[in-house]
């Protein structure tokens, strides 16, 4: 196994020590929301350089494999679905959001084995790469948000900072639901998918 590929094995590791980190508080008592906080905090910025570094790798040093264009999305969404279920648990991101993400994120995996099946690339499109962006500006910003909480008094800004957060995470909602009905037109337009037996 390559490097590229060993750190998003270790990203998959990290998804579950981060929601073991977050739920220790509910486990345990609150007083260990600090060490809670600062071990979630340590999981998600590896876990989110991990995921940098791998394909620069990969892609500079000619490393991508069959398994890595596998993995790769599959950790993507393990870890992002991991942490907007803490996320919703916290009570700062809106379940409506989640479950539209949930569905999406399981309909892409879907739909990327039947197009690998038939040797074709999921095709990208704008709707996507927002979606992207908005994934890791809402990540950021819950985090932000609950290390804030733990360290500070911020009551007068509290309410200020859930409602960017449900404007955040409701954009991310919309972004993946477009960029999902985006990858659907643009499969059924192309007649990739139409030599699959049924």
């Amino acid at each position: 196994m390559n490097v590229p590929n060993k750190l998003t094995v270790l990203r998959l590791i990290l998804v579950p020590v981060f929601f073991v980190s977050y739920m220790l508080p509910n486990w345990f008592g609150p007083a260990l929301n600090v060490f809670s906080t600062v071990l979630m905090l340590l999981c998600y910025a590896t876990a989110e350089i991990t995921d940098l570094v791998d394909g620069k790798i990969a892609r500079k040093y000619n490393l991508v494999t069959d398994l890595g264009k596998v993995m790769d999305p599959f950790a993507d969404t393990l870890s992002h679905l991991t942490f907007f279920v803490c996320f919703m648990d916290k009570g700062i991101m809106p379940s409506w959001c989640f479950i539209i993400i949930m569905w999406r994120e399981f309909a892409i995996l879907f739909l990327r084995m039947l197009m690998m099946k038939v040797g074709k690339a999921m095709p990208a499109n704008i709707f996507g790469k927002s979606k992207t962006c908005l994934y890791a500006a809402t990540s950021i910003l819950s985090i932000a948000y609950i290390v804030a909480e733990t360290f500070f008094d911020i009551s007068a800004v509290g309410a200020t900072f859930l409602t960017v957060l449900y404007v955040a995470f409701a954009l991310s909602a919309i972004a993946s639901l477009l960029s999902f009905v985006t990858y659907l037109n643009t499969i059924f337009k192309s007649k990739a998918l139409s030599g699959l037996t049924r």
